[in-house]
């Protein structure tokens, strides 16, 4: 079903914010060529500025890679080093939409992810949740995200060899988002 002013209820035109209170933005890494490992940013912003249809619209969103959290004080440390993300000199990951296509019930958003002075084009998968008015009167609209990137492409190449014969870090790493926005009054 496209996602327009005729057919969604509630969906304007119009600029959307980020509601971070009840967003996550969330990643996975293969560790050992085991398991994963998790984590999340703490602080992050976001604004879709929609057209009469979502194909329409852009997305613009920001994150603060200070704010890295995998429930490791250790790993946290060395994920803020110049191994990894070097974040006095990178603090802040961006993202800027370049299409937006429906394909089926999903959402396809091509654009382009600056990380650690490193640009490179990226193409999340996203569902659309709905639109809803909350409790306070605030229009909401609600998106599920999912997308991978290759972390050498950024300059994130820092491993350390196994006695099997591997690498201690796989180089995919899996972004999800799970993004509520409010519609800016």
């Amino acid at each position: 079903m496209a996602i327009t002013i005729e057919t969604i209820p509630g969906y304007v035109a119009g600029t959307w914010n980020v509601d971070a209170a009840h967003s996550e933005v969330t990643f996975s890494v293969r560790h050992l060529a085991i398991s994963k490992v998790k984590g999340s940013f703490g602080t992050f912003d976001a604004t879709l500025t929609t057209g009469d249809s979502i194909v329409d619209s852009t997305l613009e969103a920001s994150v603060d890679i200070a704010s890295i959290s995998t429930g490791n004080a250790d790993r946290d440390g060395h994920l803020h080093s110049d191994d990894f993300f070097n974040t006095e000199a990178h603090p802040t990951a961006t993202f800027k939409s370049t299409t937006i296509t429906e394909k089926g019930d999903d959402l396809v958003i091509d654009g382009e992810l600056t990380l650690k002075g490193h640009t490179e084009p990226v193409t999340l998968k996203a569902e659309f949740g709905g639109i809803v008015t909350d409790g306070y009167g605030q229009t909401k609209a609600g998106f599920s995200a999912k997308g991978k990137i290759d972390r050498t492409k950024f300059g994130i190449s820092f491993n350390a060899p196994l006695d099997n014969g591997g690498l201690t870090l796989g180089n995919e790493i899996t972004l999800d988002f799970e993004i509520q926005f409010v519609l800016a009054s």
